[in-house]
């Protein structure tokens, strides 16, 4: 029977069969690439939500700033992540001299831009033992360094730990600061930067982007400082 050939359906199922397992097994290997690249992608947008640096062992004021205890009822104290992005450039710093008091919720200093005070409350209460001299001679630390070089104020005072309990600090603070940028979205201006709208990386300048000629008094509002002049009284007593 020249001519006939006899196929072996065996051996064709087995080819059959490995054709099967290999496409299985580089789908298999395509999902865990694709699942891999997701999760990264994943942990990538979770870090951009993170728009504001919180590091750790800082306590958080609502005005915005910050206070970092130390041993023998010292703190440090100094302004937020948020109040530097809010402001923007500071031209100068005006700082209570050594000997002086702060107490928290009143008055602790000034920051300058484009010769306009900017009040902040102090985060805890004590008296000035050293001010930042680094600082007052050269503002841009300010922005480079906010929680470490950018130190404003180092206060003494017994209550300092007991002065922490009344601050925000880790995951509360980052979420506080992420709402405050929020509220920042429904002011009714026509400056709204692009990148906010988008709920991108927040523009330094926050409230000159979004209050235009009237950013003094977005900045003290979210500051907590709308009454200046009452605050520059406090200051100066």
């Amino acid at each position: 029977m020249d001519g006939i050939h006899f196929i072996d359906i065996y051996a064709t199922k087995g080819i059959e069969y490995l054709i099967v397992i290999g496409f299985f097994m580089v789908f298999v290997l395509f999902a865990r690439y694709l699942f891999g690249r997701s999760e990264e992608g994943e942990e990538a947008a979770a870090e951009g939500v993170a728009r504001f640096r919180v590091p750790d062992g800082f306590f958080f004021h609502q005005g915005h700033g910050w206070l970092r205890p130390e041993a023998a009822h010292v703190g440090v104290l100094g302004l937020d992540d948020f109040a530097q992005k809010l402001v923007g450039y500071v031209n100068k710093v005006e700082l209570p001299p050594v000997g002086a008091s702060v107490a928290q919720g009143e008055k602790g200093w000034n920051l300058v831009i484009d010769s306009t005070p900017i009040p902040m409350l102090s985060p805890a209460s004590g008296e000035v033992v050293a001010v930042n001299e680094a600082v007052l001679r050269n503002p841009e630390i300010l922005r480079e360094d906010p929680y470490g070089k950018g130190w404003l104020l180092k206060v003494k005072s017994p209550r300092i730990a007991n002065e922490a309990h009344n601050l925000v600090s880790g995951k509360v603070a980052l979420a506080w600061m992420e709402n405050s940028l929020d509220k920042l979205h429904h002011i009714p201006v026509d400056h709204l930067g692009p990148l906010m709208q988008d709920g991108g990386v927040p523009v330094e300048g926050i409230a000159r982007a979004v209050g235009g000629e009237n950013w003094p008094e977005v900045a003290r509002e979210h500051l907590l400082t709308s009454d200046a002049e009452q605050a520059t009284r406090r200051f100066q007593s």
